[in-house]
């Protein structure tokens, strides 16, 4: 009964929360519109309250979902908060109304995601490691620990190795990963089997210590779609803007900051950059957490090049070092410390690559390597679509599958190889990017990267734009037909909506965008083709 009370309560909560957002998105659009010069060009609209809006509707509808212990909807609602929020992240001038909004959203996210949910498997999540970090640095008690011969003990100390040592912080995170965090840890180490071969490898090409392997086991749990509540994403936990000045693309197809091996030998050249400034790896690690100006005005203030001494440092930070030392002292050996090694479940990371020449749908990439969709995903977590771009991409496939990849593939019509993943659209008066961005639910930055527009404030009447949108897939469904079902493909007609289609073939319009990898409040559009599949009589 509290239970059920505690979420009638939050759902009144976020539900006023998305009138106030409304609210105020309305102000901001009749405040704001967009006008007209002489040459015709258009101005673009601050989008920022029009996303929380509609993030705060998704999150409403996680927890109804979660109440009505539907997973699957919980973590199609939650990927699509968390791409929203990637994309406000990207606003760069925040007014201090939207800033405060902004930040108090994702404060409240954290807590109602890790205390609320119930039918998730918060030990896999995507999001664990960076909330475990936050979580448990709250819950140790607060320890100012200052370095001394008797205060703590050298565990490692080799040339070309980050010095290993113990003290009371650190003894504490070891104590919590052996208790609380032990069923995290365990989930981490198997991961250490799959990723840890790959990363060590990076890490001597490019002469960094290898104990910096440990650093992207507690920035994401070593794993490659991990999303925190700052935006980062990735193995590495790259924002957008670092990971762009480290060669991380990201587009309406791909972000690069889940590539694994592209995001570790990004990581190597940051932290090689950090190493260079501090010449401390101590720092350079505290550095990668809180930023290089923070520490270099703390080295400036406390007059010393000491880790344990920058008291100034945020708490967060203060304990970011003890609790990499904790990881890398218990990965180093971990029955030592309690865990049992058990006979690897997963093979290191290992693939064929094959170039794929245009943008080209997973499930029939999937059936061509005879492999499942969802093993493609693994293999490729940088795709954020169902296909591939519509450039060339070097797609991986598991390994000794690409004689029959490239036999089964090449035997395809071209019309079933190949899927077209854009629209065209001819820019009306009084449209701006922002209004086009919104009726096609993409984001401002995907059309502006498809399109090379680098001012996206102004665009011109006429323009012809290529929208990108959502790949046609059947999702996990590897194979063309499924037991007592016909698959249909629907051609939309003006006027129609997916609540009107889906009680026309009696299923759910959430079913219909499953089916087609469709994002929430996508629109369709007439002409656009749609697959459903119908149980049989």
């Amino acid at each position: 009964m509290t239970l059920t009370f505690t979420r009638i309560i939050l759902f009144l909560f976020i539900s006023i929360n998305i009138v106030n957002a409304q609210t105020k998105a309305n102000q901001s659009i009749l405040s704001d519109q967009p006008s007209q010069d002489r040459n015709q060009l258009v101005t673009n609209q601050n989008r920022l309250p029009e996303l929380l809006r509609d993030i705060k509707v998704l999150l409403s509808d996680a927890f109804i979902a979660d109440v009505m212990l539907d997973t699957l909807e919980v973590i199609y609602s939650l990927n699509n908060i968390f791409d929203l929020l990637t994309e406000a992240d990207q606003y760069g001038d925040k007014d201090d109304e939207d800033l405060e909004e902004f930040n108090r959203f994702e404060e409240s996210l954290a807590q109602l995601y890790t205390k609320r949910f119930n039918t998730l498997d918060k030990m896999d999540a995507t999001i664990t490691a960076g909330n475990m970090r936050r979580d448990i640095t709250s819950m140790t008690e607060p320890l100012e620990v200052k370095m001394g011969a008797s205060q703590f003990t050298v565990v490692d100390d080799r040339d070309g190795h980050i010095p290993l040592v113990r003290n009371k912080k650190v003894d504490q995170f070891i104590k919590y990963f052996q208790t609380k965090g032990h069923r995290q840890f365990e989930i981490w180490l198997d991961r250490l089997d799959v990723y840890g071969p790959m990363i060590s490898k990076i890490l001597k090409e490019c002469n960094i210590p290898p104990e910096i392997l440990y650093l992207a086991m507690i920035e994401s749990g070593l794993n490659p779609k991990a999303y925190s509540k700052a935006a980062a994403n990735g193995m590495w936990q790259f924002v957008y803007a670092t990971g762009k000045t480290y060669g991380l693309d990201r587009t309406w197809y791909i972000d690069e900051r889940r590539d694994p091996e592209k995001a570790t030998k990004a990581a190597c050249a940051y932290l090689t950059d950090l190493y260079g400034e501090f010449d401390n790896w101590y720092l350079a690690l505290a550095a990668y957490n809180a930023g290089a100006g923070r520490i270099r005005r703390a080295t400036r203030l406390h007059q010393t090049l000491d880790f344990w001494q920058l008291h100034s440092l945020p708490r967060e930070t203060r304990n970011y070092m003890p609790y990499f030392l904790a990881a890398a002292i218990i990965a180093k050996e971990p029955e030592k410390y309690g865990f049992t090694i058990k006979e690897k479940k997963e093979k290191a990371l290992s693939y064929d690559i094959v170039s794929i020449e245009k943008s080209a749908d997973l499930t029939v990439l999937a059936r061509s390597a005879e492999t499942s969709f969802k093993t493609l995903q693994t293999l490729n977590p940088e795709l954020r679509q169902s296909a591939t771009p519509k450039d060339s991409y070097e797609l991986k496939i598991p390994k000794g599958s690409k004689n029959i990849f490239m036999v089964n593939y090449n035997s395809l019509p071209e019309n079933e190889r190949f899927a077209p993943q854009s629209i065209t659209h001819k820019v009306r008066n009084g449209e701006s990017l922002w209004t086009i961005a919104k009726k096609y639910r993409v984001s401002q930055h995907d059309i502006a990267a498809v399109n090379k527009i680098r001012n996206r404030s102004m665009i011109r009447i006429g323009q012809k734009l290529t929208i990108p949108v959502s790949g046609i897939s059947l999702g996990s469904r590897s194979n063309s037909s499924m037991s007592g079902y016909n698959k249909l493909t629907y051609k939309v007609r003006k006027g129609d909506t997916l609540g009107h289609i889906a009680e026309d073939y009696s299923t759910k319009a959430s079913t219909i965008r499953k089916w087609n990898s469709l994002k929430y409040g996508q629109h369709i559009f007439p002409g656009q083709k749609l697959i459903l599949w119908i149980k049989q009589s």
